[in-house]
């Protein structure tokens, strides 16, 4: 079901009659909206957060979580924030590059060496700078939540860049992600995900890519037998706070807020770790899928005029140069 974005601000007006609330107690309430279930790692991580923020402002601060985008989508979830009618957010990098051009540095694919070098990235001084970046713009960010590493997958399998030749490959609308498909030799074509089980087993589309779990969740599986390791991105979701949300609260509670989201990213490693297990074993016992290995080497090689355009662009130059360089260290 669609919502205007009139609809969407007017829902969530009367959800809790101001973006931040207080009652008789000053207890404040924080609304955030994300596109999950309730079962989905993503969700527990954060209502391991709120109960965090609960404790460590011994109860002045309250985080109320609207799973399933009942808010409305990422996108519109991200717009209501900026102007301050939603508190907090879940996004991803590909769609914040269109808010803030620093989260473009995480959608260069094979930036990320892999899973060691991406968690060293966000936990350190890039990831926090980056999470910064956007001060001023309406919001700012409060940690990351591992989204996995992309691969493509099909109904055959795809061991080179030559294999994609005159393929259809489901990309999100992202130009990077766009150009990526482009130079390893595939058809890019942007569709909406809810499409994507329809568009493989109708052959509008012969690939997709994106981590393990959309072959289970999503039953692809069924659909595209073939799931092809070659790990080309590793985007990380993204939990953002409006700032005008953020100046409410005392200096100690933004403090406690922070630690809290912080430690919620490293929980959230952990379900994640197991839940990307748990698809694997499933999508092979139970829907017949191969996983396939590749050797990345030609994969990066295809991509590299997208690192050599990023370490020329002002905006992320500086962030790709740190990240390569925690990759050498």
């Amino acid at each position: 079901m669609r919502f205007s974005k009139k609809t969407l601000s007017a829902a969530i007006a009367c959800v809790a009659a101001a973006s931040i609330s207080f009652s008789a107690s000053a207890t404040t309430i924080l609304k955030l909206s994300h596109n999950q279930d309730r079962n989905h790692p993503v969700h527990k991580s954060m209502h391991y957060m709120a109960d965090k923020v609960k404790e460590y402002t011994h109860g002045e601060v309250k985080i109320r979580i609207y799973p399933n985008g009942q808010l409305g989508t990422q996108r519109e979830s991200m717009e209501l924030l900026q102007n301050g009618a939603l508190d907090i957010a879940k996004s991803n990098a590909s769609e914040l590059e269109s808010f803030e051009p620093a989260y473009g540095a995480f959608n260069i694919p094979y930036i990320f060496h892999d899973r060691n070098h991406f968690y060293q990235v966000l936990t350190g001084k890039v990831g926090a700078d980056i999470l910064a970046a956007s001060k001023g713009k309406g919001f700012i960010g409060l940690t990351y939540y591992d989204g996995g590493a992309r691969s493509f997958y099909a109904q055959k399998r795809i061991e080179a860049p030559a294999d994609l030749k005159g393929m259809k490959i489901r990309v999100q609308p992202s130009p990077t992600a766009v150009n990526m498909i482009k130079l390893m030799g595939g058809s890019p074509t942007p569709l909406a995900y809810g499409e994507l089980y329809t568009a493989l087993q109708q052959g509008v589309v012969d690939g997709a890519e994106n981590n393990e779990t959309a072959l289970t969740n999503s039953r692809h599986g069924e659909v595209a037998k073939y799931f092809s390791l070659d790990e080309h991105t590793m985007i990380p979701d993204v939990l953002v706070i409006s700032e005008k949300s953020w100046d409410k609260l005392t200096a100690e509670q933004q403090v406690a807020v922070r630690k809290a989201a912080q430690e919620s990213m490293l929980y959230h490693k952990d379900l994640w770790t197991k839940m990307i297990a748990e698809a694997r074993e499933k999508a092979k016992s139970a829907m017949g899928v191969s996983f396939v290995s590749v050797e990345k080497q030609p994969f990066i090689d295809a991509v590299k005029p997208i690192h050599d355009e990023a370490l020329n662009n002002q905006a992320i130059a500086q962030y790709v140069k740190e990240i390569d360089a925690l990759a050498s260290n």
